[in-house]
């Protein structure tokens, strides 16, 4: 599809800003967030009266341009998140720019071959967001923090970030490219920063050895669960790859913890189906996960097993990954069991009555579900000598705070068609082992 001139234009000034993410090292984080500040006072309040040719039409005929003023505030959060690391919110910074703007260009002009999971979007576009995104990340944590990273370092998680904002980018989930997809990839960066040095014990013929063990006791899952009806075969190709490298990087424990939360959701989703089809209330494909089902509740899991078993802060992290997978368990088991038997359901931001399987729903019966989902998910991590016996309040506090936040993201976001399904998971997951990380940072480190 060619690019109209309009779109070109506003393609290259968002590119072209990305070059003032150099300025963060003579400015200084301090300054350059007044700067960012700035921009956003300009792009809100002054670009309107005079830069409307930047807009597209949908944006003329509603009076306002989000994206415009997202992206400045993008950049303001990334230097404030990441204020004593000024390097990750540069590179993050990088990658919104020239992966973002790089994609959307090549796309637009040269996408020929569409993504299976997303047809909107083409393999050409997300090749240029991770090759333009990923150079722009290695330069600016080498220019803007020198002497810190190796440059071979740097290279490979520049790389790695701006695969992971490609994907995050693909997918139709609804993470606003100008400001989900930065922050999310900043997190992503500032953890791998963190593993410099650690990668020597990965490069042994050990660790390839417990990584054929690991596919191999994956493939044998995947293909029960496929033959199970739980799952298609492209959920099952990425649920083996993300469950490979929690085993690989985590070990068995861990992907006990995946195998737990899979057994939780499949059993609560079959639980009571012919009653909630005839309800209009059941999972899609009979129930079968698909890609979109793994990505959103098993990557960020998948994540913080390769930042532990390469990083200083291996037991933190474990925490953090049972509490994404405890809150995983409990919003699937609360949606399912609520929805089926939740007598009285009440909308979170409302608590006015609503049908049961109402987006941001909440019943006793449901949340009771979830919360026992959890302290399962909790208690065998203590079973098996993953988390300390205080860990197991932590992941389900953690759970029972991030599914409380996804009913309300489900009551607003959601039915404002702002998020779908797929994208409240990955939030919801993605809440869940942040607060389990905050909960055992304030315990001084793990429970």
């Amino acid at each position: 599809m060619a690019l109209s001139r309009g779109e070109l234009a506003r393609k290259l000034v968002h590119v072209a800003m990305g070059g003032l993410a150099f300025a963060v090292r003579p400015l200084g984080a301090g300054s350059a967030a007044l700067c960012a500040l700035a921009a956003l006072v300009h792009n809100a309040w002054i670009l309107p009266r005079y830069g409307r040719l930047l807009w597209r039409r949908e944006e003329v005929d509603r009076g306002y341009a989000t994206g415009i003023v997202l992206y400045p505030a993008t950049g303001l959060a990334l230097l404030l998140l990441f204020w004593r690391r000024p390097e990750v919110s540069a590179a993050a910074w990088g990658i919104l720019a020239f992966g973002d703007g790089s994609a959307a260009l090549v796309g637009q002009a040269f996408g020929r071959h569409r993504l299976p999971w997303n047809p909107a979007k083409s393999w050409e576009g997300s090749l240029a967001y991770l090759a333009a995104g990923g150079g722009a990340a290695a330069l600016r944590l080498l220019w803007t923090a020198p002497g810190r990273y190796e440059p071979g370092f740097a290279v490979a998680i520049a790389l790695a970030t701006a695969a992971a904002g490609a994907l995050l980018e693909s997918l139709p989930q609804g993470l606003d490219d100008n400001l989900g997809v930065p922050l999310l990839a900043g997190l992503l960066l500032f953890g791998l920063a963190t593993t410099a040095g650690g990668w020597g014990a990965v490069a042994t013929p050990e660790f390839l050895a417990g990584v054929l063990v690991a596919l191999g006791g994956n493939l044998l899952l995947a293909a029960l669960a496929w033959r199970l009806g739980g799952v298609d075969p492209r959920g099952a190709l990425v649920g083996t790859l993300l469950g490979t490298a929690i085993w690989a990087f985590a070990g068995w424990r861990a992907f006990a913890l995946l195998v737990a939360f899979y057994a939780l959701g499949t059993a609560a989703t079959r639980l009571g189906y012919a009653e909630k089809a005839r309800r209009r209330l059941a999972e899609a494909k009979g129930g079968r996960r698909g890609v979109a089902n793994a990505l959103s509740k098993v990557s960020v899991p998948a994540a913080l097993a390769l930042l532990a078993g390469t990083g200083p802060h291996r037991e933190l992290l474990l925490l953090a990954l049972a509490g994404s997978f405890a809150t995983s368990a409990a919003d699937t088991c609360s949606s399912e069991i609520g929805q089926l038997h939740g007598r009285r359901a009440w909308l979170v931001t409302t608590l006015r009555r609503v049908p049961p399987g109402t987006d941001g729903a909440i019943s006793l019966e449901g949340t009771a579900a979830g919360l026992a989902a959890a302290l399962a998910v909790g208690g065998l991590g203590w079973a098996l000598g993953l988390l300390a016996p205080a860990g197991i309040a932590v992941v389900a506090l953690a759970a029972l705070v991030a599914t409380t936040l996804e009913s309300v993201a489900g009551a607003t976001l959601e039915r404002r068609g702002l998020l779908d399904n797929h994208g409240i998971n990955f939030l919801d997951s993605l809440a869940g082992a942040l607060i389990a990380l905050a909960l055992g940072l304030a315990f001084g480190g793990t429970p």
